[in-house]
């Protein structure tokens, strides 16, 4: 996400806090007092943050905390998001959650590194804290325990049976899934403005930014087609299922992509294309009844006439863009 300065009336300046120069350590440290109370306010909430640095827009910061099972770790985003909102105001900034306020820089994404596992048991992980009161569930972790996508054989690069299987759901459903990781409209100007490393094709490969999802370590995927203002339990709900359909079905993933996706789509290569519109993606979940699956009851119907009636406002509504390019038309 990204820290960004503002006006007086509480508007955005339009910059972020920092210059944008990715892996920059003086420009992280510029941040250090906002990222430090994020963390003291984290680890008091339960969070384990690992590590961080600054990423290549301005302003834009990557904290990440320790993996947990598919509910905690929703709650624990939520969290943080409401924690960098706090500090935010404590320090006069906007934590900037949009994914792409900016043209011409990286869009904040939320890669989400995914396993699957059996086994293990909840432990209290203090976080740093000994005798910070509340409830004792706020500081449970999950402990030990197999993941089943570690790999299996001789290449340390090629996951499991399982872990191919499950590969091979979330391709067979990116484009339905794309709508619950790419929400909002704002979601598609990371997608369009190319040479970014956003994932725009449905493909898979090893430590490959270019595809929408990669092995990033022995036994982790890291799922790309998400940004930074999705919700977490529709995404992670959406990615189990898309798990059991493809170690159900035994899917096949194909062979991963090695090469830069945009460079191979310019070869020749054939690969289906994420949805490059909210309205599109929308049209995808529509026709993908295992993905729908995932959200029960009433929820598949209210996220589409939410989401729906959100892209068909956008479509209605004028906006700057309209007046900068058109007002001085004279045809």
């Amino acid at each position: 996400m990204m820290w960004l300065t503002k006006n007086e009336d509480g508007t955005p300046t339009g910059s972020g806090f920092s210059k944008p120069y990715c892996y920059h350590i003086d420009q992280f440290e510029s941040l250090r007092p906002v990222y430090m109370k994020v963390i003291e306010y984290s680890r008091a909430m339960g969070l384990d943050i690992i590590q961080g640095d600054h990423e290549d827009a301005p302003g834009q910061l990557e904290l990440n905390f320790n993996y947990d099972d598919v509910v905690r770790n929703a709650d624990r985003l939520s969290t943080y998001r409401q924690i960098c909102a706090q500090v935010a105001r404590e320090f006069n900034l906007i934590a900037c959650f949009l994914s792409k306020p900016f043209v011409g820089v990286s869009a904040s994404g939320c890669h989400t590194n995914i396993s699957l596992w059996k086994g293990g048991k909840d432990e209290i992980v203090p976080c740093g804290n000994k005798d910070i009161p509340g409830m004792e569930n706020v500081f449970h972790h999950r402990r030990g325990g197999t993941n089943v996508f570690m790999p299996d054989g001789k290449d340390r690069r090629i996951p499991g049976k399982v872990g191919l299987q499950a590969i091979g759901g979330v391709m067979e459903h990116l484009p339905a899934l794309t709508a619950l990781g790419s929400s909002t409209v704002n979601s598609y100007r990371r997608l369009w403005d190319t040479g970014f490393w956003a994932p725009v094709y449905a493909d898979w490969g090893y430590q490959n930014r270019t595809c929408g999802l990669r092995v990033s370590a022995p036994g982790r995927f890291e799922y790309r087609s998400v940004d930074s203002a999705h919700n977490p339990y529709l995404m992670g709900a959406g990615l189990l299922k898309a798990f059991d359909h493809g170690i159900t079905k035994k899917m096949d993933p194909g062979k991963p992509e090695q090469n830069n996706m945009y460079e191979q789509m310019k070869a020749g290569k054939q690969v289906q294309k994420l949805p490059m519109t909210l309205g599109e993606a929308l049209d995808r979940l529509d026709d993908d009844k295992v993905i729908q699956e995932a959200l029960p009851g009433d929820m598949m119907k209210v996220f589409m006439e939410y989401k729906r009636d959100e892209w068909e406002e956008f479509l209605a509504t004028p906006t700057q863009w309209d007046l900068d390019k058109y007002l001085d038309c004279l045809p």
